[in-house]
């Protein structure tokens, strides 16, 4: 899309900071803890929707309901009065997982005005006309990707991550769970499910292989549709068309053509009109904006708590406000920028946070994604961001301009790592001074990540697979050598959906100049994560190895010197898609943050101490600032102050 011009970009900045001055700025009350931990508040006090449909009460009044999604996961359903903005607030009718629970990947309203969903190990019927739910039943794990609902009325739902099966008859309110009808070696993700006049059910799997399962109810019959030659990277697609046949292909959009599918067989088709069966499903980002009465939702906006109706028949729209409850957004991370505050990302919604000590407040902003990885480098700042790899450079000194590809925004656009580097979880400021190094997991169904290297001087960037780095494997850790070299620990993690191949992550030794690895190997065995790692003294690497094993590695020696499992003393460390586990002091003094507490690590004789025990889980690092260690609980930013 063509970028609009922008006739005056100081007027343009002008507006940005009125905005933060009139609304963004929030005081965040920071509360003491106690020894010497402080809360400093929600960073983003703002949910998320996971599912919203435009529906009618018991008293045909318009009402819509919000699937609500905050770090605890999918934490309730929020039902809305479309002519008046009031709202109802249920929270989910079963507990939800700890640290986070899961929220809902798809959902459903039926044909009997009853709103579905399954997550959390949990399928619930909600009824607006109670309003109440009415139906919970645990499930065998986790959540719905693909829902259904038959010719009979029995709701359907396939889940993640092993192609589990249930149904829901409303009439008789029976549940059955069919467990798991496909196995595989990797996390399976069934976005679409559908059912046949005979009442057989087809559902199409992704992302590693695309495959099709057909499941008949009476016999508990399962078996694969395609050949294992057929199948293809990505996701198979199946659905119900409105002439009552079912339909499917090897992979959603395929040019190759389309097959029948009936009574559990598959047939080709030479002609294929797609008219879909309208059934009012879809995944998390499900929109069902009609009414019954021909009005429409144009907008319901939890950021700023505001919905928009429209009225087709008098080419109207009305605008009112509403309210919700909300423990706040789930923050990846937090980093020290250069204009002494504390800044970070938060996860769906997708924000931008800026913590001022000084004036102890908060602000957040609209982010270009989700920030899942920070890093700085001299007067920059830098974002990794999920999905697609792409890396942002911030001027902290210059006002805030959101961010847009090939503008002259602050952050700015610079490269993107997709599908080498998908999902960030490192930012590496080069000992050079002028290149960013970002690592991370491939695309969804992939295995083996890359390096972003962004060479500063010259504005360009340069990305590299897997094959030239070790083989089905990602970067999760780097550390400057005091020689100009680079040292890096993997992951054998593979992207979402992807399929594990590596047996053993290992330690490697890179020239970075000329992208060639000069040593690799397993040197802790089986190790899967080197989860961070940071400079000792005299040339010495410390690092934590699986949130658990603390190491020494002599990269003259090539060797590790000494390890420990701190795990029995502290148990694991924090962890997060981008570990920010060790933190440093002013004068080299090395933090390792977890889960309960910050221990301090002493140099050259790796002795380690409980410093603080946190009140609070630190649930993601870290970063230090005049005199404090911050972290994450949650939503919250949280710090300790050193004594």
């Amino acid at each position: 899309m063509k970028k609009p011009a922008i006739p005056n970009l100081k007027l343009k900045l002008l507006s940005v900071t009125v905005i933060l001055l009139l609304s963004l700025f929030n005081p965040a009350s920071s509360q003491d803890l106690g020894n010497g931990f402080f809360d400093h508040g929600v960073a983003v006090p703002i949910s998320n929707h996971r599912g919203t449909v435009a529906t009618v009460d018991a008293n045909g009044r318009n009402v819509i309901l919000v699937w609500l999604f905050d770090h605890r996961g999918g934490y309730g359903l929020l039902q809305i009065d479309a002519e008046t903005g009031k709202t109802k607030q249920f929270p989910v009718p079963f507990t939800l997982d700890k640290p986070y629970g899961d929220a809902p990947y798809a959902s459903l309203l039926s044909s009997k005005n009853k709103y579905y969903t399954l997550f959390n190990n949990n399928f619930a019927e909600f009824d607006p006309s109670k309003p109440a739910f009415t139906f919970s039943k645990e499930s065998k794990p986790q959540m719905a990707m693909g829902m259904t609902e038959d010719d009979n009325g029995i709701i359907w739902a396939v889940t993640y991550p092993n192609s589990g099966l249930v149904s829901f008859n409303p009439a008789t309110k029976e549940f059955k769970d069919y467990g798991y009808l496909y196995k595989q070696n990797w996390r399976q993700y069934p976005k679409f499910v559908t059912t046949d006049k005979s009442g057989w059910v087809y559902f199409g799997v992704g992302s590693t292989a695309s495959q099709i399962i057909a499941f008949n109810p009476l016999t508990g019959e399962s078996k694969p549709v395609l050949d294992e030659s057929e199948r293809k990277k990505g996701t198979a697609f199946v659905y119900r068309n409105i002439n009552g046949k079912v339909y499917g292909q090897v992979l959603q959009g395929d040019k190759e053509g389309w097959f029948e599918l009936k009574n559990g067989e598959r047939n080709k088709v030479d002609k294929h009109e797609y008219n879909p069966k309208q059934i009012i499903t879809g995944s998390q980002s499900l929109f069902h904006n009609k009414f019954r009465n021909g009005k429409k939702i144009e907008e319901v906006d939890l950021v700023n708590r505001k919905l928009v109706i429209e009225d087709p028949k008098t080419n109207t729209s009305k605008t009112l406000s509403f309210d919700y409850e909300s423990d706040g957004a789930l923050i990846m991370g937090v980093g020290t920028a250069q204009n002494g505050t504390i800044v970070g990302g938060t996860a769906f919604p997708m924000r931008f946070f800026n913590y001022d000590p000084k004036a102890d407040k908060i602000i957040n902003l609209a982010a270009y994604d989700q920030f899942n990885a920070l890093g700085k480098q001299v007067d920059r700042f830098y974002f990794g961001v999920y999905p697609h790899g792409s890396l942002l450079e911030w001027d902290p000194s210059k006002p805030w301009v959101n961010t847009k590809k090939g503008a002259d925004t602050n952050p700015k656009f610079l490269a993107e790592g997709n599908p080498l580097v998908y999902r960030p979880s490192r930012i590496h400021s080069f000992s050079d001074g002028k290149t960013i190094i970002m690592s991370g997991t491939p695309s969804y169904g992939s295995t083996g990540g890359g390096l972003l290297f962004w060479a500063r001087d010259k504005k360009a960037h340069t990305l590299i697979s897997d094959t030239l780095i070790i083989r089905d494997q990602s970067t999760l850790s780097m550390v400057n050598l005091s020689n100009g070299k680079l040292l890096a620990g993997t992951t054998t993690q593979p992207g979402t959906g992807g399929e594990k191949k590596a047996n053993e992550a290992e330690l490697y030794i890179m020239d970075v100049p000329s992208k060639k690895i000069e040593w690799h190997q397993a040197v802790l065995p089986g190790v899967q994560n080197y989860s961070d790692m940071i400079s000792g003294p005299n040339g010495l690497v410390y690092g934590i190895a699986d949130s658990k094993t603390f190491f020494v590695f002599d990269p003259f020696k090539r060797a590790v010197v000494h390890q420990e499992n701190l795990s029995l003393k502290y148990g694991n460390t924090t962890s997060a898609q981008s570990p920010r586990i060790f933190v440093s002091g002013p004068n080299k003094e090395i933090y390792i943050l977890f889960i309960k507490g910050i221990v301090s690590l002493e140099p050259g004789s790796y002795k380690t101490t409980m410093l603080a025990e946190s009140p609070l889980d630190i649930n993601a690092g870290g970063d230090y600032l005049n005199g404090r260690i911050y972290f994450v609980n949650g939503s919250h930013v949280i710090s300790y102050k050193l004594k």
